[in-house]
């Protein structure tokens, strides 16, 4: 049946704030839930973190008092959907955990946008990210098992493979490499801005997280590898910020945002498989069907278009967490060996990036290398979880 997000009616936004008690939601059960519902969980606040500070960038340079205070009630009511969402990882979950399911969502997620994406040059920088995404996983698995000594598939649940993919040494680019061209907002599918729009929110929360809790560890070397993978995730947001369309509007952004989340909660209500946690999706997606209505006037009134010139009449085809084994093992055989040039790709380490690699490694190997020697030396051999046979390439098979 389709879903039209623009005809439909939410709650009204002064029914929409919730006391204390409704605030006070109970996390899953992190032996228990699906792993997905955790991916879920992950995705959504990272989307609920783009729509506040969204919001608070549109505040800052908005001159009209009375939308200031109407984007101030929207906030507020999204700053609440983040904390009830947020609230839903237990406090159970060690930082390291968290990051595995942090890695799960960046791969998965992304896996399955760059298989929708109908943009070829979009879909290549879904595919470029996403192997790196792929290995980071792979190296956190390490540190898990070498500092916790538990193994990461009791986090992934072997729903996702833990392997190398493209080296963590070879992600540090010069700047300049990251900045991809921006879609066109006049040409582009609706479909492509929201998975834009999806991944950079998703990619800009893990690098929040990984800029905070890197310090807080004592083990100098987990302090080095969330300090080199943040650096990595800069990158990344770099790298799918750049695809955004800059020309697009303050009241067109608020518009895709408010879609966009409307979105993704109907994708999840629709895929959850627990109960509980798809009364919450529902609740908030009649919430954001209010706040779209309110970004729509507003974006009639001051932008002088049709809100359905710019979004899809019915809701995409829903957003799926499920494995992307296949998919990711053809990505490595293919482009492991890719980095950028420019604003494209190139299978050559070229002067820039060499010169780079060379200043920032000082000659020493970086910490991603390191947390493999060492767990190889104190567990016998790196820590994998190869669920489809070896590894597609025969030089990183253990040998």
């Amino acid at each position: 049946m389709t879903f039209n997000p623009l005809q439909e009616r939410g709650i009204p936004l002064d029914r929409q704030l919730r006391n204390w008690r409704e605030l006070n939601v109970t996390p899953i059960d992190p032996d228990r839930a699906d792993p997905y519902t955790r991916c879920r969980i992950i995705t959504m606040n990272g989307i609920e973190i783009e729509a506040i500070m969204f919001s608070h960038h549109f505040a800052r340079r908005c001159p009209d008092l009375e939308v200031r205070q109407r984007l101030a009630e929207v906030r507020y009511i999204e700053a609440q959907q983040q904390k009830a969402v947020n609230w839903l990882l237990p406090g159970l979950a060690s930082v390291l955990e968290t990051t595995l399911a942090y890695e799960q969502v960046a791969v998965d997620l992304t896996a399955w946008v760059a298989r929708m994406e109908p943009d070829p040059y979009l879909k290549q920088a879904y595919q470029f990210g996403v192997l790196e995404d792929f290995d980071h996983l792979y190296r956190y698995a390490n540190l898990y098992e070498m500092i916790e000594h538990r193994k990461a598939e009791k986090i992934v649940d072997r729903l996702t493979e833990v392997m190398p993919g493209r080296p963590t040494t070879m992600h540090h680019r010069h700047p300049a490499d990251n900045v991809r061209e921006h879609y066109n907002r006049e040409t582009t599918q609706a479909i492509s801005k929201l998975h834009a729009l999806t991944i950079m929110s998703a990619e800009q929360q893990t690098m929040n997280f990984y800029m905070n809790v890197g310090p807080m560890y004592m083990e100098p070397i987990a302090r080095q590898l969330y300090q080199e993978i943040g650096l990595i995730e800069e990158e990344h947001v770099t790298h799918y910020e750049s695809l955004l369309d800059p020309g697009e509007s303050w009241w067109e952004q608020w518009l895709n945002h408010e879609y966009n989340e409307c979105y993704l909660y109907h994708s999840f209500m629709e895929t959850e498989s627990d109960p509980r946690i798809r009364a919450i999706w529902e609740l908030h997606l009649n919430m954001e069907l209010e706040h779209l209505r309110i970004a729509a006037d507003l974006f009639r009134q001051h932008d002088g278009r049709d809100p359905e010139q710019l979004v899809a009449r019915e809701l995409p085809k829903p957003v799926t967490f499920e494995p992307n084994k296949e998919y990711l093992r053809e990505l490595i055989a293919t482009q492991i060996d890719y980095t950028t040039l420019g604003t494209g790709y190139v299978q050559e380490a070229h002067e820039r990036f060499q010169r780079w690699q060379e200043q920032l490694m000082g000659g020493e190997e970086p910490p991603s290398e390191r947390i493999i020697d060492e767990n190889r030396a104190k567990s016998g051999d790196d820590y994998r979880l190869e669920t489809e046979g070896t590894h597609p390439l025969y030089s990183l098979r253990t040998h």
